[in-house]
């Protein structure tokens, strides 16, 4: 009897990757192979790789090259590079990095077990000829869905489900397998953007907006729920375009109190929000549906007027404080987090004053800060008007410093509150979760005083009595170890 093939994924970037990860994970055992966690221990290594900005590129060649390090000398015997630096530069890709002995695009991942295993006999499959996915489906948002069929979408609903799988009628059960048991998974709503931010590579690899039927987006839930999960955050590129190209521009708001109702599931969180896409309907709905979390990730980028229309955005200082201060009208304890770029071209130290006014004001609970640099393809790249590096690198540490400084300020400011956290680890370092505020990965997070009684996934009721930083330090409350998601309405 043959050996068992092996492999492992390792993935980088954002949540969307994660749910890619899980979706080739899925594909890859329903065709035979075993999944390992160690890329040391597989025979293929699969990087699915981030290709946003250059620290994320940089990232991923070092994880390729990482892999590659284990050929020769044990199991593994090839490294795959798949994900959106793998899409996005394809043969170029290839010919820079010779250690990969595959690039595979997303057009591959439905076959990806035959690639695999091509290039594990020593095979060579040809990478891909990037080009700009938008070109993929119609310009018309209303006639998407009917193009869909024949276009790689990563994440979606699987329309090509090996025979044998999937029962022949009734709700099907994602092509997706877990690749942790964490009680927090992703779920995507959407792939695609439809906004030209002069900044931004990502559309051109990751093509037009395209929503996912909620039938799909509730069953591939429900399937999460029986595994375990208890949190789902819903993740695309603009999660505020939801339903644009389904005819229901407010098809989110009808969505979500659904979700909620999904049997074992204790939280359901939305990222990624368009605060020029924002409104009172699902400002509504985000602060007052039980289950939902009062959670906004919105995509600020810079506050200064002239900044914002160089890159193809909308708003000013003003108009984000008045949104915040809607938000906060109805939920007094939401959470809010954004990204920023300095050192934009043309950017001036008026511009920055004018950011730093917003922070100042805005009382984020969680703060990215980037510096600019040029993507190629992007329309910002071949602007005038850019800054020495070294006055980039300045302005980057300077407003970095300011995050910390006010993100520090916005934890202590909940002292006293009452805090849901869901409890995501228990070690010797203490038990960790996070409240409703807080998303996975990209935000802070909660240190109980207390593990007694407290199991991974359980959500408990605490309050706040210390900080460290943008973290919290919470009491669990008597007789509070299981809760609804009320906080902050």
């Amino acid at each position: 009897m043959p050996e068992r093939r092996t492999v492992a994924l390792v993935t980088l970037g954002c949540a969307r990757n994660e749910v890619d990860s899980e979706e080739l994970a899925g594909r890859l055992e329903a065709d035979g192979w075993d999944l390992v966690e160690d890329a040391a221990d597989a025979d293929v290594a699969v990087v699915n790789t981030c290709g946003f900005v250059d620290a994320a590129k940089k990232d991923s060649v070092d994880a390729l090259l990482e892999a590659n390090d284990l050929k020769g000398h044990g199991r593994t015997q090839a490294v795959v590079a798949v994900g959106c630096m793998a899409e996005r530069y394809g043969k170029d890709l290839a010919e820079a990095l010779p250690e990969a002995d595959g690039v595979l695009g997303f057009d591959d991942y439905a076959d990806i077990s035959d690639r695999l295993q091509t290039i594990l006999s020593g095979g060579i499959h040809a990478a891909h000829t990037p080009r700009d996915r938008r070109k993929l489906l119609p310009i018309s948002p209303a006639e998407r869905q009917e193009s869909a069929a024949g276009v790689a979408l990563p994440g979606h609903a699987p329309v090509d489900l090996p025979d044998g799988l999937a029962p022949a009628s009734g709700p099907r059960a994602p092509l997706r397998r877990r690749l942790d048991g964490a009680p927090v998974a992703s779920v995507k709503l959407a792939s695609g953007c439809d906004r030209r931010c002069s900044f931004c590579a990502i559309p051109s690899f990751r093509g037009s907006f395209i929503s996912r039927r909620p039938s799909d987006v509730l069953n591939e839930t429900r399937w999460l729920a029986e595994q375990g999960v208890k949190e789902i955050m819903l993740v695309s590129e603009n999660n505020t375009s939801y339903g644009k190209d389904l005819g229901d521009i407010r098809l989110l708001e009808s969505l979500l109190p659904e979700l909620a109702e999904v049997d074992g599931l204790e939280r359901v969180r939305v990222s990624y929000l368009q605060p020029a896409e924002m409104r009172p309907g699902l400002i509504d709905v985000l602060t007052s549906t039980p289950k939902v979390a009062p959670y906004f990730d919105l995509s600020f980028q810079h506050s200064a007027p002239d900044v914002l229309r160089a890159m193809r955005r909308f708003g000013d200082t003003d108009r984000f404080l008045e949104l915040l201060d809607t938000i906060r009208a109805k939920a007094p304890q939401a959470g809010v987090r954004s990204n920023f770029i300095v050192g934009f071209p043309g950017e001036t130290e008026a511009d920055l004053a004018e950011l730093e006014r917003f922070l100042n004001g805005a009382r984020l609970d969680a703060i990215g800060v980037f510096g600019y640099s040029d993507e190629e393809g992007t329309e910002a790249a071949t602007y005038d008007g850019k800054l020495p590096e070294d006055v980039v690198a300045e302005r980057l540490a300077r407003v970095s410093r300011l995050a910390e400084e006010l993100v520090s300020q916005r934890a202590e400011e909940r002292l006293g509150e009452t805090v849901h956290v869901l409890v995501e680890s228990i070690d010797e370092d203490g038990v960790y979760g996070r409240g409703a505020h807080q998303a996975p990965e990209t935000d802070g997070q909660v240190l109980l005083t207390s593990g007694a009684g407290l199991s991974i996934g359980r959500m408990v009721e605490a309050k706040v009595v210390g900080t460290e930083g943008v973290d919290l330090v919470a009491e669990p409350l008597d007789g509070a170890l299981s809760c609804s998601e009320e906080a902050g309405r």
